[in-house]
């Protein structure tokens, strides 16, 4: 299934139907009079989050929802049917945005979230609506009201524990195919990954999520290379995991230009919980191997997990690490929640 994960949609509810103008006349009957129906109500847009999706490439393929519009009213006092509804399916994770593409709408993260975004349009009143002592004969009803037709955007931030981060090359995908059940292409060259993948990753019993996303180069702000609009797929992370190539020649400056484009790109991003590992220590001398922990040690001010995606080596340790940091952002998070949560005797 091909990966999309923005994009454009046109939504239009339904407009109510109209009242009728109707009276009943029938030989034998006394009183006649009004008897005009009201018309239906137009259909409503909604999105929900489902499971089992996590991708918007359906979106490609149908960019126009339109709700069915309410049905007339009629005669002997019958409302018209009220129009179908039309439900958006989206993954879990997808944010709505209005036009302008800042605008958040809806950030639906629970399966089975739903949101209104467009409201069908009421049904216009028939004449009995009308009806007084004044005026027993009205020859009038309202139309009904019209839809709402706007367009939105569709940006899908996938829902993961732990984000991968790196150069490309760094190993990310050689990481997460060592790690879990996933299975991303790895190759010898640059921007192998071309799109998120996401895998299952297990240690001392608990599992948590892990999201590898195309690597950044130095610009990507700006568009150099992937750019860098898959690091929206790693914001809802509890932590970062930051692989460093222990081959290169520049792993200070390496690790510095993935932290000048998460600081450039915001969002919090360069503020989250960070693990820091030295990938590919397998390749390396013992001598060249000090010299590179200590180099990233120096610039990075944290402890460097010495890792290798190839024999194994180190995984469980850098695992454990970011089982410990998930647990305790998510602990934080909940009591945030439980502080800002209003008081109900």
């Amino acid at each position: 299934m091909k990966f999309l994960d923005l994009a454009k949609v046109n939504i239009r509810s339904g407009a109510g139907g109209a009242g009728s103008v109707s009276f009943r006349r029938e030989k034998y009957v006394e009183y006649g009079g009004p008897d005009g129906g009201d018309g239906g109500r137009g259909g409503d847009v909604w999105a929900e989050a489902v499971d089992g999706l996590n991708t918007l490439i359906d979106f490609r393929y149908q960019q126009h929802f339109f709700a069915k519009n309410g049905r007339h009213g009629m005669g002997k006092a019958r409302t018209g049917a009220d129009g179908a509804d039309v439900t958006l399916r989206v993954p879990v994770g997808t944010e709505i945005l209005d036009e302008d593409q800042e605008t958040v709408i809806a950030d639906l993260t629970q399966v089975g979230e739903r949101v209104l975004l467009a409201r069908g349009g009421n049904g216009g009143w028939g004449n009995l609506h009308f009806k007084t002592s004044t005026n027993q004969a009205p020859r009038h009803a309202n139309p009904g009201q019209e839809g709402v037709e706007r367009t939105l955007w569709l940006r899908l931030k996938l829902i993961a524990d732990a984000g991968l981060l790196g150069l490309p090359n760094a190993g990310k995908s050689t990481f997460l195919a060592a790690t879990s059940n996933a299975r991303p292409k790895i190759a010898d060259y640059p921007f192998t990954t071309l799109h998120p993948n996401l895998g299952v990753v297990g240690v001392d019993g608990a599992e948590f999520v892990v999201a590898d996303i195309p690597g950044l180069i130095e610009g990507a702000h700006e568009g150099r290379g992937i750019g860098d609009r898959f690091l929206g797929h790693v914001e809802r992370c509890a932590v970062l995991l930051h692989l460093v190539d222990g081959t290169s020649a520049t792993i200070a400056e390496d690790w510095r230009a993935v932290i000048r484009e998460l600081e450039r790109y915001g969002g919090h991003l360069n503020d989250k919980p960070r693990v820091t590992a030295l990938n590919k220590v397998d390749a390396l001398e013992p001598e060249a191997r000090a010299a590179a922990v200590e180099a990233l040690r120096a610039v990075a001010g944290a402890e460097v997990h010495e890792i290798s995606g190839v024999s194994g080596e180190g995984l469980e340790g850098v695992l454990r690490a970011l089982r410990a940091e998930i647990a305790a952002t998510r602990a934080a998070e909940a009591a945030e929640e439980t502080e800002e949560a209003p008081w109900r005797p």
